[in-house]
């Protein structure tokens, strides 16, 4: 026994448009439960899909939370990209390592032209683990071995363009550089004027010769030594760590080799005298 009456479903319904002063009807629509049902369905499927469309299709979809966006696509694009070129990078270096240790084991090398067409990266993943661990020591002895990477070996030297020089003395140049004649750089200044070393090092050298008068020397790093000659005073003696720009001396008019009060700096890089001009201003 049902709760309602299945004719009531197929009852006609009439809804009514009607002007309020007049009561003239504009239109009306007829309609039973089942047609309104149906007819609320379909609009709602066709609001539905329409919205559906309107996002999916337009950049609205952008503005959806958690939907990637061009930018997004690009990027991932691009690490994609860069992850490609690391792992061929490391199948590179893989490669490199497991032929160096057959050099130095006396094995034969492995081609790389043969390992390109069976996929290089495959052939290194199926060595043995004791076969990695024999390259990766054979490596490591002979780049430790070589000395070109010892970090705890010795420090990395720096070339002569890269180091900072300060001047050793502001004045005018009276005669610049002549490898063969003059391998120095005369200043003048006044006299008791401050001599200052060009760069980070150790006095080796502060005396008295003949021909110089006082001078000292300091010996900095790689195979740089540097000379100043002629000073009226030393400020510094033999063994002591001076740093850049500071004072080690007073400028003078010693020795039988000047006429008036100078410095004569010298620059000497692996026994070899080199152009101060080139590094220091004066």
């Amino acid at each position: 026994m049902g709760n309602s009456n299945p004719g009531e479903w197929n009852k006609i319904y009439r809804l009514s448009l009607e002007e309020d002063h007049t009561h003239k009807r504009v239109r009306f629509w007829r309609f039973s439960r089942i047609a309104l049902i149906v007819w609320g369905v379909t609009a709602l499927v066709a609001v539905s899909l329409l919205a559906w469309c309107i996002i999916a299709l337009t950049p609205l979809k952008t503005t959806v939370p958690g939907y990637p966006d061009a930018h997004f696509k690009r990027g991932a694009i691009a690490n994609a990209l860069k992850i490609d070129s690391l792992e061929n990078e490391m199948t590179r270096w893989a490669l490199y390592a497991e032929n160096l240790g057959r050099v130095l084991a006396g094995e034969q090398t492995i081609s790389p032209d043969s390992l390109l067409a069976n996929n290089t990266a495959e052939y290194l993943r199926k060595l043995s683990d004791a076969e990695i661990a024999r390259g990766d020591s054979l490596l490591r002895d002979a780049v430790t071995g070589s000395g070109h990477f010892g970090v705890s070996e010795r420090k990395r030297e720096l070339p002569l363009e890269g180091m900072h020089f300060f001047t050793p003395l502001k004045g005018t140049v009276t005669q610049s550089f002549d490898a063969v004649l003059h391998p120095a750089i005369d200043i003048t200044a006044p006299a008791g004027a401050a001599v200052c070393a060009v760069l980070d090092g150790t006095v080796i050298f502060a005396g008295w010769t003949d021909e110089a008068g006082y001078t000292i020397a300091l010996q900095h790093r790689s195979g740089l030594v540097s000379y100043y000659k002629h000073n009226q005073k030393i400020l510094r003696k033999t063994g002591d760590k001076v740093s850049a720009g500071a004072s080690i001396a007073l400028v003078g008019s010693t020795g039988s080799l000047t006429t008036s009060d100078h410095l004569r700096f010298e620059l000497w890089h692996d026994g070899e005298a080199i152009d101060p001009a080139k590094y220091c201003k004066f």
